[in-house]
């Protein structure tokens, strides 16, 4: 009989909120959750769960005994972590959660030299646009490109990921080139979903003076890679991060659309939950991301596109 195995089980579903989440966390069945729960219930005389059947809440002495046992954990993984950093060493695994297209251009690079450097650094990686439940789903640390409504989070910035508006030269040779945001509504216009507002867009002009339009999507999408390709092939103008245009850009195969105009900055942010305990690991690869993108970015690197970019 393990007691830190117990604890360990307890802390997992205690933040996952339910047994079939703790069990595809921890990879075991969900009656060896059940099982280790109630061997430590049994064994501090006291309910720790109350249990429904799609939830768990902590009782009162739940809650109290969650705290205790988080902080016993943490200072094991500490105690390990800090001989293991005496060595220049860090090992374990990092359960890490990117957005889809930034994390398959410009994730690889830093994830790449952090394991040069700590080899026994496992990484589980959730590649997806949607909003991830980090406590829920298990994950360490996440990357998110946006403004942070949930306040039970705490982030480190980044870096600040611009807009560009473009289109392919080949439909600005048939449509021509709109000379204003409001000109945007004769035209074919594809729109990215995953946001509050997707068929409004706000800016300033040259001068700082607020501008917006609401334009009526010839095309949307909850894929930004998928309108850039689209816009390749001549059916619009699109509004995307520098990140994912700059290299259609670049080439040719897009040219930016209305320069002068100033799209607001969208902050990226390294984020975690309160209640996840930041191991030693943890902190050095945010530390490692912080530096990495520190100064201009690559994708900003573009003459053609820096004319509008927001300061």
């Amino acid at each position: 009989m393990n007691k830190l195995d117990d604890m360990h089980a307890f802390v997992v579903l205690a933040e996952a909120g339910s047994i079939t989440a703790a069990a595809n966390q921890l990879g075991v069945a969900k009656s060896v959750v059940s099982r280790r729960l109630a061997r430590l219930e049994a064994r501090l005389g006291t309910q720790l769960l109350r249990r429904t059947t799609r939830r768990s809440s902590l009782t009162d002495s739940g809650r109290s005994f969650y705290e205790s046992a988080s902080r016993i954990l943490a200072d094991i993984d500490d105690a390990e972590s800090a001989f293991a950093g005496q060595r220049g060493e860090l090992s374990g695994k990092l359960r890490l959660a990117l957005p889809l297209s930034f994390g398959i251009a410009y994730m690889p690079a830093p994830i790449d030299a952090f394991i040069e450097r700590h080899p026994g650094i496992a990484f589980d990686i959730n590649l997806n646009d949607r909003r991830i439940d980090l406590v829920g789903e298990g994950i360490d640390l996440a990357l998110r490109i946006g403004n942070l409504a949930d306040s039970s989070l705490i982030a480190r910035k980044l870096f600040d990921a611009h807009l560009v508006l473009c289109a392919s030269p080949e439909y600005l040779a048939r449509y021509g080139q709109p000379d204003t945001l409001q000109a945007l509504t004769a035209h074919r216009v594809g729109v990215y979903t995953n946001t509050a507002e997707p068929t409004r867009l706000q800016c300033e002009d040259g001068e700082g003076r607020a501008q917006a339009v609401t334009v009526l999507p010839a095309l949307s999408a909850t894929s930004g890679d998928f309108l850039i390709e689209m816009a390749k092939r001549g059916h619009g103008i699109v509004l995307q991060p520098t990140f994912m245009a700059a290299r259609a850009i670049a080439a040719g195969e897009l040219e930016p659309v209305l320069s002068s105009l100033r799209w607001p900055a969208t902050p990226a942010y390294a984020i975690y939950p309160q209640t996840r305990h930041l191991s030693l690991r943890v902190r050095a690869f945010i530390d490692h991301l912080v530096d990495w993108f520190s100064g201009p970015q690559p994708w900003d690197d573009c003459r053609a596109i820096t004319t509008g970019l927001a300061d």
